[in-house]
């Protein structure tokens, strides 16, 4: 079965009980820096949307136009529910294709990591050209580098793979950001790699840093 369809159905399945889960998962603080680096009426992007709690209802509360999009329609279902000024559709990360700068920010928090990493620098270019110029990248992958089909919550099936930290900065240069932060931090008692990015005027070959 593709990782993706393992996801999916895995997101499906949780989708009605997940916010018990998530709501221990606090990034206030980095949502209000995100915040700071965007205009006002800004147009974000929230890949891996989930329910729309808490991310994309924070943006929404803030005065932002938001688009939501998950690979779990269970998931989205709640979303419309729970953050009707939002819009939410359902995509696979791989196959996002939204117009060229659309975006002031794009947000991608806890989905990443559920694509083969062999894509995320695909992905990332994709995220790169979905933003206006000087946009904001906001993600976060695990900490360990490798590949991984486990149990999530005590009943489901999921799969995870992340690179390094190292090489995570690596991609994300090459995909054509400017690393603002790049740090791990403990969110919800568990580790993550979070990144803070901004997109660049010109191709990263043509930057020294």
């Amino acid at each position: 079965m593709k990782k993706e369809e393992i996801v999916r159905k895995g997101y499906d399945q949780i989708a009605p009980h997940f916010s018990v889960f998530r709501s221990q998962f606090s990034n206030e603080q980095e949502l209000d820096y995100l915040c700071g680096l965007i205009p006002e009426n800004s147009k974000i992007l929230d890949i891996g949307c989930g329910n729309g709690v808490p991310v994309a209802r924070y943006f929404v509360r803030k005065g932002y136009n938001v688009i939501g999009v998950d690979i779990s329609e269970k998931m989205l279902e709640l979303a419309r529910k729970n953050v009707p000024k939002a819009k939410f559709y359902q995509y696979d990360m791989n196959d996002l294709d939204f117009e060229d700068a659309s975006f002031h920010a794009i947000t991608a928090l806890y989905s990443l990591f559920h694509v083969p990493k062999e894509k995320h620098l695909t992905i990332l270019k994709n995220f790169h050209r979905m933003l206006k110029p000087k946009g904001i990248l906001f993600f976060c992958v695990g900490t360990l580098e490798g590949d991984d089909l486990s149990t999530f919550l005590g009943e489901i099936e999921m799969f995870w793979s992340n690179y390094s930290p190292e090489k995570t900065k690596e991609l994300v240069k090459t995909a054509g950001f400017r690393l603002l932060s790049g740090e791990i931090l403990d969110r919800g008692d568990e580790l993550q790699f979070w990144v803070f990015a901004q997109k660049q005027y010109v191709h990263p070959n043509n930057v020294s840093e």
